[in-house]
């Protein structure tokens, strides 16, 4: 009996009863399949007719492979594509590009008011035919302008794919969102031809394969990004089988990964590169699947209705990591530099671990030479940005506590101003530390220095009482990324505010 190749299943679950397939389907142009990571997660939603459609690999030749190697297909086959040429010879004359999207923002305003859909969609093809994804994107914008809520438009955004023809969210996803990104990108392409008259520099075409290579690449966002996902999407697969609520504390950890998408991501593509998709829509929807999980987490009747929210919130989580993988890491991958990525690298140090992935080391952006910033006249620079010297001089100012600065030589370097409650003569700095206490208070100042500078303490907090108010002192060791001792900061906070908050609770 020949092997059955059930075309609805997904790449993942074909791969897992065939594991010879992926040596087959590499051969046919899915090259991603080979990768562990993708096969992980955008597998697992994938079916064969839809992975062929998106990167335009022929079925017929995809049939003929397969049966070569004894497999007998069942399930459905795609709709044939009709050539565009042919039928445009005989299409009507094309409506003007501003007359279009009074018509798209009228369908769209009809599904807003509850119309049934079918009807919508009737009308739709009836009027279009097809349409441009952006078109619709366009529509969209043009509605917020006039004063549409940015809610009610994100509703629309999850409705409007159906008036795309694919019949299965991923479908839907593939057909609607996806179409949205890669028409602006074709968009952006055609204006850099007409200014350059030459191919731009960036390939749009093939951005899946640019953002595939980045995700191999050990300790590159996109790796990190991607592993999170294949945990995410098994955690989603295990929930759906077992129904246990104890994986949801697991699954909530999205919420430190849909937070680094927030920060480093999206404001970037919005705003230096100027695709907002992702941000307008994306960044809504991750709030929204944050905050309900968030919401359903502190209820205690878990009924039926619960359920219901908890099974629609969670699909729509998955929804998330298709997007990620096909729309928003592609985009990300052909617009980021790579001085950008090793920006995003590096902040993504100060996020806590999800899904236990911890985050690897990228070698190229750990060697990498950090090239001399160039700062504007009179500015200072530092790693956190720059900034004049009467901007930093204000701030030291501005903060409500005294700092001292003593270096690695014991001497005073620095007091901010303003009045204090422990005096700091101007005329003490560049004099050494212990002769500005007392002698009965000079051996313990030498030891806390000391302890510092041999690391075997890091701070020092003391609290007490003066003036009849509560004063924490910290001392606390200033030591550079090596660990080396630089010196020893001494800061004074007057913590008479924090207990009448807490009295008064």
């Amino acid at each position: 009996m020949g092997k059955k190749l059930d075309l609805t299943k997904t790449v993942y679950e074909l791969t897992q009863e065939y594991p010879e397939l992926i040596e087959i389907m590499a051969g046919l142009g899915f090259t991603e399949i080979t990768k562990k990571p993708m096969l992980h997660s955008v597998g697992k939603i994938m079916t064969i007719p839809k992975g062929a459609k998106m990167k335009n690999i022929s079925m017929m030749d995809v049939v003929t492979k397969f049966m070569e190697k004894g497999f007998e297909l069942v399930g459905e086959m795609p709709e044939v594509k009709v050539d565009r040429a042919e039928s445009d010879k005989h299409s009507e004359p094309e409506a003007k590009p501003e007359d279009r999207t009074e018509q798209l923002k009228a369908f769209l305003r009809r599904l807003g008011d509850g119309e049934d859909l079918e009807a919508v969609r009737e009308d739709f093809v009836r009027a279009f035919g097809e349409v441009e994804a952006s078109e619709i994107m366009q529509a969209e914008q043009e509605l917020l302008k006039e004063g549409t809520p940015l809610s009610e438009v994100q509703r629309l955004c999850d409705v409007h794919s159906a008036l795309f023809h694919g019949a299965t969210t991923e479908e839907k996803i593939a057909n609607a969102e996806k179409e949205v990104e890669t028409s602006l990108l074709r968009k952006r392409a055609q204006e850099e031809l007409k200014k350059r008259d030459s191919f731009p520099k960036k390939d749009y075409t093939d951005k899946n394969a640019r953002a595939a290579a980045m995700e191999e690449i050990v300790g590159h966002p996109l790796y990190t990004f991607t592993k999170e996902n294949a945990v995410l999407a098994d955690l989603l697969k295990q929930f759906k089988s077992t129904r246990s609520e104890d994986l949801i504390p697991a699954i909530r950890e999205l919420s430190v990964h849909y937070a680094k998408k927030g920060d480093l991501l999206y404001p970037l593509l919005k705003v230096r590169y100027g695709v907002s998709g992702p941000s307008d829509v994306m960044w809504t929807v991750d709030d929204e699947i944050r905050d309900e999980l968030g919401s359903l987490d502190q209820e205690k009747t878990h009924d039926a209705g619960w359920n219901e929210r908890l099974d629609a919130v969670l699909t729509r989580a998955e929804e998330m990591i298709y997007k990620e993988q096909n729309i928003l890491f592609p985009i990300c991958a052909v617009n980021f530099s790579e001085e950008e990525w090793f920006g995003i690298y590096h902040d993504s140090k100060d996020y806590a671990v999800c899904f236990g992935v911890q985050q690897e080391t990228w070698d190229d952006a750990e060697n990498r030479e950090k090239p001399d910033a160039a700062a504007p006249d009179g500015e200072i620079v530092m790693p956190g940005g720059h900034m004049t010297l009467e901007q930093l001089t204000a701030l030291l100012n501005t903060l409500p506590i005294e700092i001292t600065f003593i270096d690695a030589e014991n001497i005073n370097r620095f007091f901010n101003e303003g009045p204090k409650v422990f005096k700091r003569p101007a005329m003490a700095i560049d004099r050494e530390v212990f002769s500005c206490h007392p002698p009965k208070i000079e051996p313990m100042v030498r030891q806390i220095i000391d302890d510092f500078r041999n690391n075997r303490r890091d701070e020092v907090p003391v609290w007490m009482e003066k003036n009849g108010r509560t004063f924490l002192v910290k001392y606390m060791a200033v030591r550079d990324k090596a660990g080396n001792y630089l010196g020893t900061v001494e800061v004074v906070q007057d913590m008479e505010f924090a207990k009448e908050h807490f009295q008064g609770k």
